[in-house]
């Protein structure tokens, strides 16, 4: 058996956990029948705000890192 490349473990986990997180969000999407359920826009206002701050956060950890800059002192 062969060993499993990090690209393709990549590929796998990454595909599986997308739409792991799109199925949850469609099953989010029907809380907003409103013959079955109650809620304010506050509350919708709270759950968006909540999700796109870990997205953003998420987002952030495949951002390359910025070059670092020296911060060392010198008389030159």
């Amino acid at each position: 058996m062969e060993k499993e490349t990090k690209r393709e473990k990549f590929v796998r986990l990454a595909e599986a956990r997308t739409n792991k997180i799109i199925d949850m969000i469609q099953l989010l999407g029907n809380c907003s029948n409103q013959a079955t359920y109650e809620y304010t826009s506050q509350d919708v206002d709270k759950i968006f705000s909540a999700i796109e701050s870990e997205l953003r956060e998420a987002k952030k950890k495949f951002a390359k890192p910025e070059l670092i800059k020296s911060t060392k002192f010198t008389l030159d």
